[in-house]
C-alpha cells in the first residue's frame, strides 16, 4: 500500500461569520453551512465563576437551566429533545457559561421550543435543586480525596492567590446553604441581553435565523453591567502537600504569563509542544519513553479573559518524584540553553497545524473557534494570521523566550503525594 502524499497546508480559508444584531443589542453570529443538515446554537454568558456572588452559583446555575421550566418538567425537556434526537451540552469556565443546543434541521422548530423555554423562563425548582446540590457535593469530596484534584486546586492558588476568583477553591459544605434565591438572582443578573452572545452554525435558513432571532430578543435587559473588581495576583513559587497512602505524586509546574491577546501566545504555545505538546515531545521521551516514571506528561498555554498561564502536569511514583522533578527542570534549562533543531521545530510547526485544521473540520468546531475569536476580539481572519505566526516562529526567537519566560525562579511547582 503506497502511502499518499504528505500535504501541510500554507493557508486556512475559513467562513467568516456574518454578524447580525438582535432588537435587543445581542449579537448573534452566523456560520451559514447549508450542506449539512443540522443546526447548533450557543448561548455564551459572561456568567463564569468570576461573576458569582457566592461559592459554586455560577456552576449550579447553568446546570440547572434545563431542570424545569414554565411550561415543562426536567423530564419532559429531556424526554422531548431526546425524541427529536436533539441534545443540549453545558460548560463553563471561569469567564463564561455556555448554553449549546443542536438539533436536525427539520426539526428544529420543536427543539427550538426547548430551547426557549431552558434560556428564558428556568424556575430552578427547590426539588431539584436539594438532589444537585447533594450530588455536586458528594462527587466534590470524592474528588479531592485525589492526589490530581489537590494539585490542580492548590496550583490555581498557588499561580492567582486563595483569595483571587480564578484561584480560589471553596469548601464542599458551601452547597448546604446555596438558595434558589442565589441561582435566581445570578440569572436575573448575568443572563442577560447585554451579557451575551450568541453564535449559531449549519443549516442556517432564513426561518430558522427569525427564530433564533426572536428567541435571542427575548433575553431580558438589565440596567447595567456587573463591574468585577479583581484582587492583585499573588504568586507562591513551592508548595508541597503531604497525602498519606498515596501511591502517586501528582506534580505541576508553570508561572502566570498573559492572555491570547499578547504577541507571544502563539509562539510560546509553540515552546509549550516542544516541551510537552504532543506523545513525542521532549518530556514524554524523557519522562515515558526513557524513564518509565509517568503515562503521560503535558504543557499547554492556558487562556482567561484577564491573563494566561504555562502549564505542565503528570503523575508519577511516589518513589521517582524528586527524579521526575530532576528530569522536568532538565528539560526546561536545555530549551533556555540550546536553540531546538530546525527538524524539530519543522515536525512540531507540522503537528500544530495539522491541530489547527483538525479542529476546524467541521461547522461545530469552526463555531467553537469562532467563538473563542469574538471573546478575545478577534475575527476568522485570527486563524491564518496564527498559522502564519507558527511558521514564522525560528529557534532563535523561542530560545530568547525560554530565557525569558522559563526563569527557574519565576516557575510555580506544586506536588502533592506521600512523602513519609
Amino acid at each position: 500500500m503506497i502511502q499518499p502524499p504528505l500535504t501541510i497546508p500554507n493557508s486556512i480559508d475559513i467562513q467568516h461569520a456574518e454578524k447580525i444584531v438582535a432588537s435587543n443589542g445581542t449579537p448573534i453570529y452566523v456560520l451559514n453551512c447549508p450542506e449539512f443538515k443540522v443546526v447548533r446554537l450557543s448561548f455564551v454568558f459572561h456568567a463564569g465563576t468570576i461573576t458569582q456572588a457566592r461559592p459554586f452559583v455560577a456552576s449550579a446555575t447553568a446546570n440547572m437551566l434545563a431542570e424545569g421550566s414554565t411550561k415543562y418538567t426536567t423530564q419532559q425537556i429531556a424526554e422531548r429533545l431526546d425524541y427529536y434526537g436533539s441534545y443540549f451540552d453545558i460548560n463553563i469556565d471561569r469567564d463564561y457559561s455556555y448554553i449549546s443546543f443542536c438539533s436536525l434541521s427539520k426539526f428544529f422548530d420543536p427543539t427550538a421550543e426547548i430551547i426557549e423555554e431552558v434560556i428564558l423562563h428556568p424556575t430552578f425548582p427547590e426539588n431539584e435543586l436539594a438532589t444537585y446540590c447533594a450530588k455536586r457535593k458528594q462527587q466534590l469530596s470524592i474528588e479531592r480525596s485525589k492526589v490530581e484534584t489537590i494539585a490542580r486546586e492548590n496550583f490555581a492558588k498557588a499561580i492567582f492567590g486563595e483569595r483571587h476568583p480564578y484561584g480560589i477553591s471553596y469548601p464542599e459544605a458551601e452547597y448546604d446553604s446555596m438558595t434558589r434565591e442565589d441561582i435566581a438572582t445570578h440569572y436575573r443578573n448575568h443572563y442577560t441581553a447585554e451579557n451575551c452572545i450568541v453564535v449559531c452554525s449549519g443549516n442556517i435558513t432564513p426561518e430558522v435565523l427569525e427564530r433564533i432571532k426572536s428567541i435571542t430578543a427575548s433575553l431580558h435587559c438589565s440596567n447595567s453591567r456587573c463591574d468585577i473588581r479583581l484582587p492583585e495576583f499573588s504568586t507562591s513559587h513551592n508548595i508541597r502537600i503531604q497525602h498519606d497512602g498515596a501511591v502517586q505524586s501528582s506534580i505541576r509546574m508553570g508561572r502566570l504569563l498573559f492572555p491570547r491577546t499578547h504577541k507571544d501566545f502563539i509562539p510560546m504555545q509553540v515552546l509549550s509542544t516542544v516541551l510537552g505538546g504532543y506523545f513525542g515531545s521532549r518530556l514524554m521521551q524523557n519522562l515515558r519513553e526513557h524513564n518509565g516514571f509517568t503515562y503521560g506528561v503535558f504543557s499547554a498555554m492556558v487562556n482567561f479573559q484577564h491573563t494566561g498561564y504555562l502549564a505542565l502536569a503528570t503523575q508519577v511514583g511516589t518513589e521517582v518524584t524528586e527524579q521526575a522533578l530532576i528530569e522536568i527542570s532538565k528539560e526546561i534549562d536545555i530549551l533556555r540553553t540550546e536553540l531546538i533543531p530546525e527538524e524539530e521545530l519543522e515536525l512540531v510547526k507540522n503537528i500544530m497545524a495539522g491541530e489547527m485544521m483538525r479542529i476546524l473540520d467541521g461547522p461545530f468546531g469552526i463555531a467553537d473557534v469562532t467563538t473563542e475569536n469574538i471573546l478575545c476580539g478577534f475575527d476568522n481572519s485570527h486563524i491564518q494570521q496564527n498559522l502564519e505566526r507558527i511558521r514564522q516562529t525560528t529557534s532563535e526567537e523561542l530560545l530568547a523566550l525560554a530565557q525569558r519566560y522559563l526563569n527557574p525562579e519565576d516557575m510555580i511547582t506544586v506536588v502533592v503525594g506521600d512523602f513519609s
